[in-house]
């Protein structure tokens, strides 16, 4: 599980078996997880987050969109 990006409390990584799923992330803080589609950013799943966080972290995907997209692509060999 490859940390990508680190913002404030929130943790941005991958799952190694994730490649053969569209371009995603998933997002950790304390006990909490969420994973969100990268292009565009939209949420698939939430566990403890509100609708307040999510929209904080996908600005953050938004604000880190090329990043996050290259090192998907390295990762999985896109």
């Amino acid at each position: 599980m490859p940390t990508i990006l680190r913002v404030g409390p929130y943790r941005f990584f991958f799952y190694a078996g994730d490649r053969d799923e569209p371009p995603h992330i998933h997002v950790e803080h304390d006990d909490k997880t969420a994973k969100l589609w990268l292009a565009p950013p939209r949420l698939q799943e939430s566990r403890g987050f509100n609708r307040k966080e999510i929209n904080r972290i996908k600005g953050i995907i938004e604000d880190h969109q090329e990043l996050l997209m290259d090192s998907w692509n390295d990762y999985f060999g896109q």
